[in-house]
């Protein structure tokens, strides 16, 4: 059979499930199932495959055709500038949470070395990254889970950041550490009555997404800790629901931070909020 007659058969499985993004996704599990690029699959259409390459390729539709992300399926997801190991013990990194990223880039000059703590390290995409484009930073990273914490060990193991990055297993609640220059954060925020909605729920891990009744519950921990937990004008970046932007600012003010900016989403709704430790 040609790959091109397996991408079909493959689209048609997905398009009847409602997987929308069909086409892509059977794209990425051919070049997963064949161990060649994307770009490779398509210039190699009428390439014919092995019976063995058939019969994975279609294992990984059937499991993708009962919403199973792509991620964990292929165990890696591209953010930033890298690829990270993903798998079921850690939510999985999404465009949006760049702007974490791309927010404290910008507070950080290249020769410069601060102290920061990543909240919620997960599988340590945010740590990372920032840690690849400023050379002399150094992170803590805290994440109540265990096998959370081990994954962003091996991500930091893979990307050779061993040496500037220490790992807790430790809720923010019970986090007693120095004073940081800088805080980052991507909380659980959903509100938990919502998380059965949510296509990926049989699939990622309840710990990662559940904000309590009201969503807000681990941000208000986090802007909590973080007013000891930070230096004097040390900075708090928070990524936030799309709706939580004034319940947020608003609980920040009580505890006296100074509100810098508030960044949106690609899809152009809140995401992101920079704050200021004042006293």
């Amino acid at each position: 059979m040609k790959i091109i007659n397996s991408l079909k058969d493959g689209g048609e499985i997905l398009k009847k499930n409602n997987i929308s993004s069909y086409k892509i996704d059977c794209e990425i599990l051919m070049s997963q199932t064949l161990n060649i690029s994307r770009e490779e699959v398509l210039l190699n259409l009428e390439r014919n495959i092995k019976k063995e390459e058939k019969e994975e390729f279609f294992n990984l539709i059937y499991r993708r055709r009962k919403n199973e992300p792509i991620a964990y399926i292929i165990n890696n997801k591209d953010f930033w500038r890298d690829k990270f190991i993903a798998d079921k013990n850690v939510l999985i990194p999404r465009p949006d949470s760049e702007h974490l990223v791309e927010q404290t880039l910008r507070l950080i000059k290249k020769d410069q070395g601060k102290r920061i703590l990543d909240v919620g390290v997960g599988s340590g995409c945010l740590s990372i990254s920032i840690l690849k484009e400023r050379p002399f930073c150094k992170f803590d990273a805290i994440d109540p889970s265990k096998k959370a914490i081990k994954l962003a060990k091996t991500n930091a193991k893979l990307h050779q950041l061993s040496n500037r990055i220490k790992f807790y297993k430790r809720d923010v609640d019970n986090f007693y550490n120095d004073k940081y220059d800088l805080i980052i954060s991507n909380p659980p925020y959903i509100i938990k009555h919502k998380i059965k909605y949510l296509d990926s729920i049989n699939y990622e891990p309840k710990i990662a997404l559940d904000g309590g009744l009201d969503g807000l519950e681990i941000i208000k921990k986090v802007i909590s800790k973080s007013k000891y937990l930070l230096k004097t004008n040390g900075k708090l970046i928070l990524e936030i629901g799309h709706d939580q932007k004034y319940k947020v600012t608003k609980f920040l003010k009580e505890k006296k931070f100074f509100i810098n900016n508030i960044i949106k989403d690609y899809g152009n709704n809140t995401r992101c909020v920079v704050s200021t430790k004042i006293n």
